[in-house]
């Protein structure tokens, strides 16, 4: 299995890269548009600003290549965001591989934003990608922008708002948490992507 990690500059990459290594998963980190397209399964993390990710992407060249690819393509954190049309932050257009815009989640009295922490799961379509991850189980978040939750919505959480927290649409998928910092629930996706893809 050929799986490779976009290199669109997130600090979370080793640490996506060790949590696949532990599920026996040696990923390779790329920004060769070539070895992108030849891989069975591509993931695309992110940490920091959506604008700085998008602006890597265009640096690579990657953009188009990310939005024609048939394999499976899992977007990790920011990654997820970028598989949208736009963001709110600082006015960015995105991958366009999903409809809507990523939002920021509004502060309010006891709600933080950052959101930081765990947080539970509830679920709103069957896949593949989340076999195994029963309602209410716990992930780990870090993030102040969101995408909504529409028809391709998997699983959603709440923070002073319910937002999108795993998504799907035909070959695109994405987890607004981090999988590597949440134990069993993000073992469970990475390794049901890897081993089923999307179905």
């Amino acid at each position: 299995m050929k799986v490779v990690l976009v290199d669109a500059g997130g600090s979370n990459i080793g640490s996506v890269r060790y949590a696949l290594q532990r599920l026996g998963v040696e990923a390779e980190l790329t920004g060769d548009a070539a070895m992108i397209r030849a891989a069975e399964r591509v993931i695309l993390p992110g940490v920091g600003a959506a604008a700085v990710c998008m602006a890597r992407l265009r640096e690579l060249d990657l953009v188009e290549t990310l939005r024609s690819l048939r394999q499976p393509m899992l977007g990790v954190c920011v990654g997820v965001q970028l598989l949208f049309a736009h963001s709110e932050e600082d006015d960015t257009p995105c991958l366009g591989l999903l409809p809507g815009t990523v939002r920021k989640l509004a502060a309010a009295p006891g709600v933080r934003v950052p959101h930081m922490g765990w947080n539970t799961l509830q679920r709103h379509a069957e896949s593949s990608l989340t076999t195994g991850i029963d309602e209410g189980a716990h992930a780990y978040f870090v993030h102040s922008y969101a995408a909504p939750v529409d028809e391709f919505c998997l699983c959603s959480s709440e923070h002073g708002q319910r937002f999108a927290a795993v998504v799907q649409r035909s070959n695109v998928a994405g987890a607004q948490f981090h999988p590597e910092r949440s134990s069993a629930v993000g073992a469970r996706l990475l390794r049901n992507f890897i081993e089923h893809g999307l179905k």
